[in-house]
């Protein structure tokens, strides 16, 4: 009977010893885990703070200008066919062919449309997007499009900046409209309207070509429409062709439809955006 009497205390003995050994690993793995989160927020918290730095500092470094380049101010303010020199980010290629290159630029204060300079094919190819050159050509102007002519050079600097994308749709049938002329902006909202008949008389929602006359791989054109007034948008085939997702998206669009864009205001002749993405809602 004392046996089984000491037995038995030595069991329950034994079961309370695994009974706190069990707390205290709990309590053990609930301090590493607090620990874990708390490390981890706080390397959260370092890195956004490190992300925040690094734009504003880029953003300062898009702000410089060397000596002799013009700001964006100046650059609009200089009279046509005069010598300009520019700072600016390469945001997209449009084209290239015989050693001449067509560029969308921006900075912080404008943007500047970058017509056949001289460029190798090689550079080009270091061209990718935020890429800063220094351009050297004269400012000119075709059918109300602000450009630098064909025949500029450029060099390649130290340096790199996207720009974001400005939402102007408020500003569609504004004479303000033309301030944000060759940026990357935004239209949303807007409704599909007809652009044209097809051979069998039925309204389409794009055309290849300004008057249908063009097939597949040419330029895009539609309409839309924002409170009561109708523009033209086009898809670019240089810029965008007929593989790419906006191209594409074009083509399946249906009258009717509500879409966002973003793309590059070109201005020929009045607005005439050059679209690189487009949303159905």
């Amino acid at each position: 009977m004392k046996k089984k009497t000491l037995a038995l205390t030595m069991a329950m003995a034994l079961v309370l010893s695994l009974a706190a050994c069990g707390n205290s690993n709990a309590d053990v793995a609930t301090e590493s885990t607090a620990a874990a989160t708390t490390e981890a927020a706080t390397e959260a918290a370092t890195t956004e703070a490190a992300t925040e730095a690094s734009t504003e500092a880029a953003e300062a470094v898009a702000d410089e200008k060397s000596e002799g380049v013009m700001t964006y101010e100046e650059y609009m303010a200089a009279d046509l066919d005069s010598e300009v020199v520019i700072e600016a980010y390469v945001q997209a290629k449009q084209s290239w062919w015989e050693d001449k290159a067509t560029l969308y630029t921006q900075d912080q204060d404008g943007a500047y449309f970058i017509y056949n300079s001289v460029c190798s094919e090689e550079d080009y190819a270091k061209l990718v997007p935020g890429t800063k050159i220094k351009v050297t050509g004269y400012k000119t102007e075709w059918s109300g499009e602000v450009e630098i002519a064909e025949g500029a050079t450029f060099e390649i600097e130290e340096g790199s900046y996207i720009a974001p994308v400005t939402d102007v749709t408020d500003l569609l049938g504004t004479d303000d409209l033309i301030n944000y002329q060759n940026q990357f902006v935004a239209f949303k909202g807007m409704t599909v309207e007809a652009a044209g008949q097809d051979a069998d008389g039925n309204d389409v929602a794009f055309l290849y070509n300004w008057d249908g006359s063009g097939e597949d791989g040419n330029d895009l054109y539609f309409n839309v429409s924002l409170n009561g007034q109708t523009y033209t948008f086009t898809v670019e085939s240089y810029l965008c062709d007929n593989t790419t997702d906006v191209y594409n998206a074009v083509k399946n669009l249906k009258i009717g439809d509500t879409i966002d864009m973003e793309g590059f205001l070109y201005w020929y002749e009045g607005v005439n955006p050059h679209i690189t993405s487009v949303t159905v809602k």
